[in-house]
């Protein structure tokens, strides 16, 4: 894998009084238009994803279909349930299994997110500084997916 590109889903509507299914929760209307001006971003600046994977949550699932239409137009979303909740090793042992590809596309949750960019990019996961809903990162990697191995191309939020 040469090029990683971690979205958070955009902004959600807040959980429903009495239902404790966090999955369920929808995208607001300003989330449905982060998603979409993410999609445009990616597009803008020439990303292509050969690959995308998505946390099954209703919320991360239509930030993924509405940025996708910009910049993969029909392409299929793998859908993985390790993604929600998930620490920067879950993360990283998800994307060892899609190594082949050249550009994945990952749409999941903070804090798992932000921790994997730090990671990555400066080989602490306490060294985040935040990733706002909609918020995206461009990272290169050089071969292996190891602490510290990457770089920020770029960093980019509604």
């Amino acid at each position: 894998m040469q090029e990683l590109i971690l979205l958070r889903h955009a902004e959600a509507l807040p959980g429903s009084p009495g239902s404790e299914d966090d999955h369920d929760r929808a995208l607001s209307p300003r989330g449905e238009q982060e998603a979409q001006a993410a999609g445009r971003w990616l597009a803008s600046h020439g990303v292509r994803p050969d690959r995308l994977l998505c946390s099954p949550a209703q919320r991360t699932r239509r930030t993924a279909d509405l940025a996708a239409k910009a910049v993969a137009p029909g392409a299929a979303i793998g859908l993985a349930e390790e993604i929600y909740n998930a620490t920067p090793g879950e993360l990283l042992a998800l994307l060892d299994q899609h190594a082949d590809a050249r550009s994945v596309l990952l749409v999941g949750h903070n804090p798992g997110i932000e921790r994997l960019v730090a990671l990555l990019v400066e080989g602490r996961s306490d060294e985040f500084r935040g990733m706002p809903p909609g918020g995206l990162a461009v990272l290169h990697l050089d071969g292996t997916l190891e602490p510290g191995s990457a770089r920020l191309d770029a960093f980019w939020s509604p």
